[in-house]
């Protein structure tokens, strides 16, 4: 090979030329990328702002049937009308209206958020007056789930625990970092006037005139500016009372005339609200403060501030004896993923110092693997300009791309290295200058080709690709930074720190006097660190000069004895086992086998049928038990019920697990399911969470064994559905196993709903938990029939009944009791025992005037004018694009196949006759698979044409492209091989990523090789000498590169994680294998790890073979006076060739053979061939001169 002497990249020579500039750049770019790295915000979960807004109304007092009527319909109706939405979902019930209205990805949000706030606001003209609270248009993102839940227990009532609560609440609240702090389990504070039916009655004072009178004197009103000499004061009267108790003497005058004190006819208290929701962890109640982050502020340092808080008010304020947990903290994770990422970062750089060390020495390999920490400073600078945080996405992006940026420095390195070494008469500077000219088109290229599959990624639609976006962002801004570490950076190192003796005749190391001075200067650092108590900086600083001694005396030789003996003679094996390959038919056959071997491997991945999941999920850190009562359930006796299972899940996990950091219940508020966007307050629901300890604190503990025992023990409650489950792993999707039926005719609709429900439980399909139906039509319901004949001929309309039941039962808010701290609501009603008993509400005088005797106020019972009967009511209504829907839904038991479950219910669904006017189909996390599926084969293709389109370019040619476009369809062997002989789980969304990032790594490995022959060939040299030699000189850069790239992987693959920080500073390293990263990003590693493997034997065997058959296909079209772009037919070929007589075929499997027609292999560069007279190699190692022939 003839080194073109005058190749030159420009930017890597001037960088040479101005060393001084680039070392104080290197320098500032650390700095900088360590100080912004400090400064990003870090948590646990990407800030994804969902296009979906949650529209909210409350109507207290409302059935779910009036509550569709009343609000959901007409605020639909208008919504209806806004252009880009998916789809709008609501359900209507008791006293609870929820909208979930859907835009398509490419919605600006912003805009979005304006047209559906004037959508409801021009709603609200069809909305009932009095709204206990207007539509409220909440935007769903991530920030929006709690950072941490804050517990206080001790021996106190709930009105002194309430009262730490909303000071702590008040100075979490207070830092810049927290948008609110809601308070769950506590109780709320209420004025009430509990007024006696019969005492009212006899006084004839109506609700009306209790009302009122308190209006009318719990005020303040301002009079204005009164002049006194030469001053304006404020004149106000200051009526609002200071003192509940006070209101007991408030005089009440009826409209009949009658006057009481309202102590005559009513109870003040100054109580509580009724208890909504409870609360409890470990089994003792508790208030819990569910902190809620701003988005975009650090996760980690507002954990830091509100420890910080509760450890300066348990020091001041709190008294003895009142216990502070904190459960749920997200920092917690995003800590251990920080640790996790730095440890993982200094693993791969060791391994992959380690490796390049036997191959180009120490130096060598150390500013080799220096790339991966500047390119990551590079990329950390640029976060904050694309409003990135630093998250789990982000962090296990920079895992990923560990393994692979070191490869543009490899291939730079190793060229500058060999040229180096092979020309004696150049030098340092030159070389490196040479080198870096010579391989810049193909490692430039080949970087495009791996970011190329990285580019369709950027447009994945959906919730999905919301999360996923910020893995595409971070590979490529990673590796682009890479590429300019590996031509600006690493030539500046090398040309100072290259050592012309490595490999060679090396000096025996002595210690010397500049190595005596380095150990004294490594002693003093070591000695200072120990004096300033840095024990772990001081045996990190001796651990390095330990590995340098390793180094100078004996590893330094043992990588030189590597490079110089043992490397040299692989590389010449290689070389005769790739000449053995060229010979007669083996390139065909060597194809075919690759190809059969491909069928091989789709075959045995079918007979071993690997599990296929949507997203991979982890062993559990939260185990959820969700209970849901018949609709009507009491709080109270919802609570009873939570209890038992919390005592029998606290059973199952035994006192004082050391894996089980708490147990926490809730009931009514926050007892609905996340992943189902339920915010609303429903007395019916419990949920009973157990947390666990990290996974590194677990001692090799799988807390998945306890999903199935808690299952068991919470069976056999009658009335009682209860759901068991663990977190969500990945984004949030719908249910494994979710049918819609929807229809016109809701009689219809869930007359069909339960057929279907009855016909898929009599099929027992193993692995479905239990279908259940969000419909329920037994919440029991009175009903009041108003005689309206009657009723109007006394004069009294229905809104005058309908409004005294309501506040007889519910209350009015008649006024408000303010005091230094908060407002509080006045609530006049009948006292509880009397607004609990039907009869007496039945009997309840309606006072009204009657004009019809010159206004006279009359008094008539209830039930004068109406009766009562008992039925049962929907407990929800649920509507999808303003059409009534019916869900049938369920988990899978552990250890099923999804997949496999939903295609025999979908098999299943064939045979059922569905009612006319009925729809049916499956939705949930099915439908987001196939939504995925569709995407990713799409982006596939996508990243494909654009890897194509690349090599076209660089190539100007369409054959070599397609020969190394043939090893991305081959490398899939490996992964199919990899997963069926190790029974790994398939994950759609990562492992199809992980194919298409393998295939841009491969593609690069074959560029590197291909364009080196591509230049041996122009140079002059025959092909299948340049095709020996080509692979002989590029088997170390392809094969560092792999290396490097499975080694970066193997930690994230396997879970592979110590504690460096405690290795040095205690010795206790605390190794552990596995984690949440690796059931996450397992799938995605081992594809590359499997699909490296081979596609390294496709890059060294399979090309050169190919691309030498690409020689052998134009002598046979030569042979026939064909033409040569007939080459490009399948098989057509290999039918001429075996039409040949054996004679021929001999002949042209000779490698001197030469057609008779000129080849042109480079139509375009005819000019540019040098015709040299150059010593290569032939296939018995023995010197020839070749000269180019045309």
């Amino acid at each position: 090979m003839q080194d073109n002497l005058n190749k030159e990249f420009k930017p890597t020579s001037w960088s040479i030329d101005n060393k001084v500039s680039i070392y104080v750049a290197t320098i500032i770019l650390a700095l900088a990328g360590i100080m912004s790295y400090q400064s990003l915000p870090k948590e646990q979960f990407p800030e994804v702002v969902f296009p979906q807004f949650y529209i909210s109304t409350i109507y207290s007092g409302t059935a779910p049937e009036d509550m569709e009527t009343l609000v959901t319909k007409p605020i639909e109706k208008q919504l209806g009308g806004i252009s880009g939405v998916k789809s709008i979902k609501s359900t209507s019930m008791q006293d609870y209206s929820a909208i979930i209205i859907e835009f398509d990805a490419s919605e600006n949000m912003d805009a979005a958020r304006q047209e559906v706030r004037q959508k409801v606001d021009d709603a609200k003209k069809d909305l009932p007056t009095d709204l206990t609270q207007e539509p409220q248009i909440i935007k769903v993102d991530v920030s929006q789930i709690p950072i941490m839940n804050v517990n206080l227990a001790g021996d106190f009532d709930l009105q002194t625990l309430k009262k730490y609560a909303d000071e702590m609440q008040d100075r979490i609240e207070a830092l810049s970092e927290i948008t609110r702090v809601d308070i769950v389990g506590a109780l709320d504070r209420e004025i009430q006037i509990n007024v006696d039916k019969y005492k009212m009655d006899a006084a004839q004072i109506s609700f009306g005139d209790v009302s009122t009178a308190i209006k009318s004197e719990n005020v303040t009103i301002s009079g204005g500016l009164v002049s006194m000499d030469g001053q304006k004061r404020t004149l106000s009267v200051k009526g609002e009372y200071k003192d509940a108790s006070k209101l007991r003497n408030l005089i009440i005058r009826g409209q009949s005339g009658a006057t009481v004190y309202l102590r005559d006819i009513a109870e003040v208290v100054d109580g509580f609200k009724e208890q909504e929701s409870y609360a409890r962890l470990n089994g003792k109640n508790v208030i819990t403060l569910n902190v809620i982050k701003q988005s975009g502020k650090n996760l980690i340092d507002a954990s830091d501030k509100i420890r910080a808080i509760i450890k300066e008010m348990q020091a001041d304020y709190l008294p003895a004896g009142l216990e502070v947990k904190i459960t749920a903290d997200q920092s917690d994770s995003t800590r251990v993923t920080l640790h996790d990422l730095i440890n993982t970062i200094i693993i791969g750089f060791m391994l992959v110092t380690l490796i390049l060390m036997f191959f180009m020495g120490a130096v060598n390999a150390i500013f080799v693997a220096l790339s991966v920490p500047i390119s990551m400073f590079i990329a950390f600078l640029l976060m904050p300009a694309y409003g990135f945080t630093l998250n789990m996405m982000v962090l296990f992006s920079f895992l990923l791309a560990l393994g692979i940026v070191v490869d543009d420095a490899i291939v730079v390195i190793e060229n500058v290295h060999r040229i180096f070494y092979s020309r004696k008469d150049l030098g340092i500077v030159k070389a490196a200058k040479i080198a870096a000219g010579e391989v810049f088109l193909p490692v430039f290229s080949g970087t495009l080709t791996v970011l190329a599959p990285f580019v369709p990624l950027l447009f994945w639609p959906g919730i999905i690709g919301s999360f996923m976006f910020f893995l595409p962002v971070t590979l490529i801004t990673t590796l682009g930074a890479s590429l300019i570490v590996a031509y600006i950076i690493n030539p500046v190192f090398a040309v100072d720190f290259m050592d012309r003796h490595e490999g060679e005749a090396h000096p025996t190391p002595k210690f010397d006097r500049k190595f005596t001075i380095l150990t004294v200067v490594f002693v003093v650092i070591a000695l200072i660190a120990y004096f300033a108590g840095s024990r772990g900086v001081g045996n990190f600083v001796l651990f390095v000069y330990a590995m340098i001694v390793m180094e100078r005396f004996w590893l330094g030789g043992v990588a030189r004895r590597f490079q110089s003996n043992l490397w040299p003679r692989v590389q010449n094996r290689y070389k005769r086992m790739l000449q053995w390959c060229l010979i007669g038919w083996r390139p065909v056959w060597i194809l075919l086998s690759t190809f059969f071997l491909l069928i091989f491997s789709i075959v045995l991945t079918g007979i071993r049928n690997p599990k296929v999941v949507f997203f991979p999920t982890a062993d559990p850190n939260f185990i959820y038990a969700y209970i849901e009562l018949p609709m009507g359930a009491d709080q109270k006796y919802t609570d009873s019920i939570t209890h038992i299972i919390e005592d029998r899940i606290t059973k199952v996990m035994g006192t004082n697990n050391p894996i089980v950091e708490s147990i926490i219940s809730n009931v009514a508020v926050g007892a609905g399911d996340p992943s189902q966007q339920d915010l609303s307050t429903q007395p019916h629901k419990g949920k009973v969470t157990v947390a666990f300890v990290e996974f590194g604190k677990r001692n090799g503990v799988s807390t998945k064994q306890y999903l199935g025992k808690i299952r068991e023990a919470a069976k056999g409650i009658p009335g009682a559905d209860i759901t068991v489950e663990q977190e969500q792993g990945g984004p949030p999707t719908g249910k494994p196993i979710n049918i819609e039926i929807s229809g016109d005719k809701f009689e219809e609709l869930t007359a069909g709903g339960e057929k279907l429900k009855r016909y898929l439980d009599s099929l027992q399909i193993d692995g479905v938990e239990e279908l259940k139906t969000d419909f329920q039509s037994n919440k029991p319901e009175i009903l009041v029939n108003i005689d309206r004949e009657r009723a109007n001929r006394e004069g009294i309309s229905t809104a005058t009944i309908g409004m005294a039941l309501r506040t007889a039962l519910y209350g009015d808010e008649a006024s408000k009791f303010r005091d230094p701290e908060d407002d509080y609501k006045i609530m006049v009603r009948f006292k509880e025992t009397q607004r609990n008993n039907i009869n007496t509400l039945m009997n309840m005088n309606i006072v009204y005037r009657d004009m019809n005797m010159g206004g006279a106020i009359r008094q008539v019972p209830l039930s004068a004018v109406a009766d009562i009967k008992y039925s049962n009511t929907y407990a929800s209504i649920k509507r999808i694009d303003q059409k009534r829907v019916i869900t049938l839904y369920s988990n899978v038991l552990t250890g099923y196949n999804t997949n496999e479950i939903v295609q025999q219910i979908q098999t299943a669904l064939k045979d059922f006759p569905k009612p006319p006017g009925t729809t049916i189909k499956m939705t949930g996390e099915q439908e987001d698979q196939q939504e995925t599926m569709n995407f990713l084969l799409m982006a596939a293709l996508g990243a494909f044409g654009l890897i194509l389109m690349i090599m076209v370019i660089q190539f100007n040619s369409i054959g070599r492209p397609l020969i190394i476009f043939m090893e991305i369809l081959f490398s899939i062997i490996g992964v199919f091989l990899g997963f069926s002989i190790f029974k790994m789980d398939i994950s759609i969304v990562m492992t199809g990523v992980g194919i298409m990032a393998l295939a841009g790594i491969v593609v690069r490995n074959g560029i590197v090789l291909v364009e080196f022959i591509d230049l041996l060939v122009m140079q002059g040299t025959p092909v299948y000498e340049a095709v020996v030699e080509g692979g002989r000189t590029r088997m170390t850069p392809v094969l560092l590169t792999a290396i490097a790239a499975i080694l970066g992987l193997i930690p994230l693959a396997v879970g592979f994680n110590i504690d460096f920080a405690g290795l040095f500073s205690s010795f206790e390293p605390h190794i552990f294998f596995g984690g949440d990263s690796v059931a996450f990003w397992g799938p995605l590693a081992w594809t590359m790890v499997y699909g490296l493997l081979f596609a390294t034997f496709l890059t060294l065997i399979l090309v050169p073979v190919m691309y030498a058959m690409n020689k052998r296909s134009i002598d046979v079209l030569d042979h026939y006076n064909l033409s040569r772009k007939l080459k490009y037919v399948p098989f057509l070929v290999l039918i001429l060739k075996w039409c040949m007589r054996r004679e021929d075929v001999r002949k042209l499997h000779d490698p001197a053979y030469a057609s008779d027609r000129a080849y042109r292999f480079f139509e375009n560069h005819e000019e540019d061939v040098i015709v040299v007279d150059e010593k290569s190699y032939n296939g018995h190692g023995e010197v020839k001169e070749y000269q180019k022939k045309h």
